[in-house]
This record gives C-alpha cells, sequence and structure tokens, in this order.
C-alpha cells in the first residue's frame, strides 16, 4: 500500500509538472509573437495603436461646429483625427513630441509626422480640413487634459495649448497632466488663468469628453491615433506618405 501510495503521488507530480510546462511554453509563445509583431511595427502597445494602417468601410463621421478644425469647411477632403494627449504615438504624429518622432525615425528613416505635414502641404493651400475629435481613453489624465483643452479652446487658444500637451509628454498617468500642471500650462501660454481654472476646477467639459469615446467606438475608433481621411480609417501613426497617397486620391475623385 505504501508503494502504490508514492507512486500515485510521483504520477500526481509528473502530470503536474508536465501542465506546468505545457503554460510556460505558451506564455512564452505568445511574448515571443507579441515581440516580433512590434518589432514588425504592428500590434498595440498599451492601447496605443501603431504600424500598419488599416482601410474598413468607409464611415460617415460628423463634425460639428465645437470640433476644433482649422482650413475651409468646403474643403474637398476632410481629415478627422480622434487622438489621446497622452498617447505617446498621438505625439509622434502630431510632430510635437520631438523624441517620439526620432524614435519613429529610427525605426523607418523615411517616417515623417503627420498632422504638422497634412497642414503645411494641404489644409493651409485650402485643400484640406484637419478636425480634431477628442479620444481620451487611456486615464484621468487624459480625460483632463481633453477637458483642460477644450477650456483653452474658450479662448481661442485649444491648438497653442494641444502643442503644448504633445510638446511636454511624460508617461501616463504619473502626474504631468494633473489639473495643478494643466494650470501651469495656460498660464505658460498667458490664457487668462482666472477663466480656464474655472473651467477645470468645475468640470466644464468633463461629460463631453467621456462622451466622446462612446462617439468614436461606435465609428469603429478602438486606440489612436485614429484618422479618417473623407470618411476612410487611417489607424496609427502611418507615415505621412501613407496619409498624402490617401488625401491625393481623394483629390482625384469629382
Amino acid at each position: 500500500m505504501p508503494e502504490e501510495k508514492n507512486s500515485a503521488k510521483k504520477n500526481y507530480l509528473t502530470y503536474g509538472l508536465v501542465g506546468l510546462l505545457v503554460v510556460a511554453a505558451f506564455a512564452v509563445g505568445s511574448l515571443y509573437t507579441k515581440v516580433k509583431t512590434l518589432e514588425k511595427g504592428g500590434g498595440t502597445v498599451a492601447g496605443v495603436q501603431q504600424g500598419q494602417p488599416t482601410q474598413p468601410a468607409k464611415v460617415d463621421v460628423k463634425v460639428t461646429d465645437d470640433d476644433p478644425q482649422k482650413g475651409p469647411k468646403n474643403a474637398k477632403v476632410t481629415v478627422v483625427n480622434f487622438s489621446d494627449f497622452q498617447c505617446p504615438f498621438c505625439g509622434a504624429y502630431s510632430g510635437h513630441n520631438t523624441e517620439l518622432v526620432k524614435t519613429m525615425q529610427q525605426r523607418d528613416a523615411t517616417w515623417q509626422p503627420d498632422e504638422v505635414n497634412i497642414l503645411k502641404e494641404y489644409v493651409d493651400s485650402g485643400k484640406a480640413r484637419f478636425v480634431w475629435k477628442d479620444y481620451p481613453f487611456l486615464g484621468q489624465e487624459s480625460l483632463d487634459s481633453a477637458a483642460a483643452a477644450r477650456c483653452a479652446q474658450d479662448q481661442g487658444k485649444f491648438w497653442e495649448y494641444h502643442d503644448y500637451l504633445f510638446g511636454n509628454q511624460k508617461g501616463e498617468n504619473e502626474g504631468q497632466f494633473s489639473k495643478e500642471n494643466l494650470k501651469k500650462f495656460a498660464a505658460t501660454l498667458k490664457l487668462n488663468t482666472k477663466d480656464f481654472n474655472n473651467c477645470v476646477d468645475t468640470g466644464k467639459y468633463a461629460n463631453k469628453v467621456k462622451d466622446a469615446i462612446t462617439y468614436g467606438q461606435s465609428v469603429g475608433v478602438s486606440g489612436t491615433p485614429a484618422t479618417f481621411v473623407n470618411g476612410n480609417l487611417i489607424s496609427g501613426a502611418a507615415p505621412f506618405a501613407t496619409f498624402k497617397a490617401a488625401i491625393e486620391e481623394e483629390l482625384k475623385k469629382k
């Protein structure tokens, strides 16, 4: 009887060890796949999309007068960008996080930031309109910074505040975009701090920026940056050449 018990115990331990090895092998394989995907520029990191653009079915993205925008409303091409001020790839996309721009260019020497080049080449010439849509999904500081940018918009300074936030990114939900710092940024940009601070403290735009996430999801946004060129989605911080080709294609249409 003792020998039978010892044998059963050994079998149990053997099966247990085999099970653990199977689980470990699966985990290592999964990690390897993720690493290889990231090396190729695909996949997601902390919920932030990056890598190859996608072209699903055309979507009707509604643009309202409340949406920060540049360029003529009757432009032949409308570029709508859903973004999060904490998203590092959004900082690179914007062209204002110079450190991230360098990182992208180290991975691809031909990569150029998207927003600044779209504005320069197409919006300034009147060929396109560029529209901002909030998609603050990375945490509380994403929500707070999005709301603060809307407070800056009340004073006609959305784009200046937008540039400053992307130029001063530093981690996610680590205090860089605390309400205290958001107020300091407004002072640096010489906004009316009394009105701005009141806007932030009363949570004037808290619900608006939360609702923006729901709207983004309704049109197929799941990460940032997500950009629609006349309703055609390009996901991630794809090279400017990708956006250029998409815009040129739309300009050729009647």
